[in-house]
């Protein structure tokens, strides 16, 4: 009997303890788990409570529900250095009130899913990296007040649909790179106490429909046209850095709008045309010459056929380059996917190699020269070319997903920028399909790795002091280029001496090859972190952890001159930790 009342007992604790999990719907679950599935890095550790370990989904950080928490109604991380895409499923949150994501690094663009939350009052997702265009869909989000979308890189012309948002107060759309003209017109002679919009007006179009719109914000976008009639009553409202037809010299120059002068709007133009066709017709009268109208006949046809095939070529050149929809997560019920957008521009400055071709220069690729469970690399050589190493992501293509697809080709851009004598040079990459290949072309450095002449203890290993500080001296240079010669800075995401490699006159290369092993991690392959190799027992590699910054690079540079120095790794099992080893002789010495 006893044992039966604890059994009792401790079921009906359990019982209680899930019923706080069960009470969200599991479309919230999935859009909250969804979310977190698409943060690559999290350095401040702000969604480290976000697993099921917590019962209650309501006690995640920057997650506030209903008093009888049921639904959740706000989502706000903001200005935690998030780095991650904006996950579809967060449209699935239909209760949600407030999403503020302000001073993250969130990349990508804005998902269309997220203009079904018609609860929505607050969005907030200024100052990250969001690109590509606003949804036109956010005209559906009725109840919205307040709009923040500023400091981004989004593209494209402001929607005119901002004019269906009746509630509408503030609207912060600076720092982007908006063009065309502002979707707004209207008389100009409105009352000033209503700030001049009556959307009942029929001639009112665009912005001028929000009748509660009190701040305005459109500075440092290529903005063109005239600042409408109906927002210049606004008590706070911001134009300057645009390209409007204005004289006020806070405007951009014409060297920053397309080398012309800030734009008349294409309505005025069209009207100016419309007059002198009158003026020509009221002088010249309404007859022709029966040569002169087949003339513009046979013209006219030219020039539609002219129009229809660049129509059907641009069309089907946008069905070649449309969004990648990837499975992301797969179960035996459903499949999700996502569609994530990729400019098709973003590597055109850089040489895709083909397959055959890095196949070929790498003997089939059976010349390994290192491998970790996440890449492989081979060394090749081009014809009448350079050595060349290669670095093959070791990933399947069912894991592969749109976000890993939009990194990989963000990362390659990034480091097709770097050109300096001390670190690795892109030569380019490879990405196809069939077989499923995403591979990195770098210069080869002929002498291996700074690890690997530090730890030999064969004879003739051994470095001399001179080549030591050469070395020092190379790197250094290296991680002031990296840091102040480039803008953004670039960060090496582990800088140890396995990240600096050195070629045939022992000059130092830095390297980052381990950024994809953070990416990889977080696919469905990698659940387990992976380690790093040779003496460098224990490394911190969790996304987490890691710091990818320039002082995070200036402290592992300081202990890599430690590893230098004396010949120890940063750490090894039997005698601990470098840094440790060096205090405490220190702390010997001046005893």
């Amino acid at each position: 009997m006893k044992f039966l009342a604890s059994f009792l007992v401790l079921s009906l604790i359990s019982t209680i303890s899930l019923v706080n999990s069960d009470t969200l719907p599991s479309n919230e679950v999935w859009a909250l788990t969804s979310f977190k599935e698409a943060i690559y890095e999290d350095p401040n550790l702000v969604l480290s409570n976000w697993n099921m370990l917590e019962s209650d989904l309501c006690n995640w950080f920057g997650v506030s529900c209903t008093l009888a928490g049921d639904h959740v109604i706000k989502l706000n991380i903001s200005g935690s250095s998030l780095k991650g895409f904006l996950a579809k499923e967060l449209g699935q949150i239909t209760y949600l009130e407030e999403l503020i994501l302000h001073g993250n690094n969130l990349i990508g663009t804005i998902p269309k899913e997220l203009c079904v939350l018609k609860s929505l009052e607050v969005l907030d997702l200024g100052m990250n990296q969001l690109t590509g265009p606003i949804p036109p869909e956010i005209g559906n989000l009725a109840l919205l007040v307040n709009i923040n979308l500023q400091s981004n890189g989004l593209t494209g012309r402001i929607p005119h649909e901002f004019g269906n948002l009746r509630y509408l107060k503030e609207l912060r759309l600076d720092r982007n790179k908006f063009q065309g003209p502002v979707p707004a017109s209207g008389s100009s002679n409105f009352a000033s106490n209503t700030h001049g919009m009556y959307a009942s007006n029929e001639n009112v179009t665009g912005i001028c429909r929000s009748p509660q719109l009190e701040v305005a914000d459109f500075s440092y976008n290529f903005l063109v046209g005239s600042i409408p009639k109906c927002l210049e009553f606004l008590p706070r409202l911001n134009f300057q850095g645009n390209c409007l037809q204005s004289n006020d010299p806070k405007q951009r120059p014409s060297t920053q709008c397309g080398g012309a002068s800030p734009a008349k709007s294409q309505p005025v133009v069209d009207h100016q045309f419309h007059q002198l066709g009158n003026h020509v017709r009221k002088h010249h009268g309404l007859s022709e010459p029966t040569w002169l109208l087949a003339l513009e006949i046979v013209a006219g046809t030219m020039v539609g056929s002219v129009c229809l095939i660049a129509i059907l070529a641009a069309f089907q050149r946008c069905n070649n380059k449309s969004s990648i929809i990837i499975p992301w997560k797969k179960s035996a019920s459903q499949k999700y996917h996502t569609a994530v957008y990729i400019d098709p521009e973003i590597l055109k400055d850089v040489r895709r190699y083909s397959r055959q071709e890095l196949e070929e220069a790498c003997e089939d690729f059976s010349n390994i020269i290192g491998s970790s469970p996440d890449s492989v690399v081979y060394k090749g050589t081009m014809k009448g070319g350079p050595e060349i190493a290669v670095i093959s992501l070791c990933i399947k293509e069912e894991h592969w997903t749109g976000y890993l697809e939009l990194y990989f080709q963000r990362e390659v851009a990034e480091l097709a920028r770097l050109n300096h004598e001390n670190t690795g040079k892109l030569l380019g990459y490879c990405r196809e399909s069939n077989p499923f290949s995403r591979m990195l072309v770098f210069d080869y450095a002929s002498n291996g790795t700074l690890h690997e002449h530090l730890h030999c203890y064969e004879e003739g290993c051994q470095f001399s002091w001179t080549r030591r500080m050469k070395i020092i001296i190379g790197i250094a240079r290296g991680l002031k280029y990296l840091h102040t010669e480039v803008e953004p800075p670039f960060t090496i995401s582990e800088l140890n001496s396995s990240a600096v490699y050195l070629t045939e006159e022992f000059a130092p290369k830095l390297v980052d090859f381990e950024s994809w092993k953070t990416i990889l991690e977080r696919s469905e392959k990698n659940s387990g972190s992976i380690s790093s190799q040779g003496a460098v027992c224990v490394l911190p590699n969790s996304l987490e952890a890691r710091h990818l910054d320039t002082k995070g690079n200036i402290h592992a540079f300081g202990v890599l001159l430690l590893e230098i120095i004396s010949g120890r790794p940063p750490y090894c099992k039997e005698k601990g930790y470098l840094v440790d080893w060096v205090r405490n002789f220190l702390k010997f010495l001046y005893v």
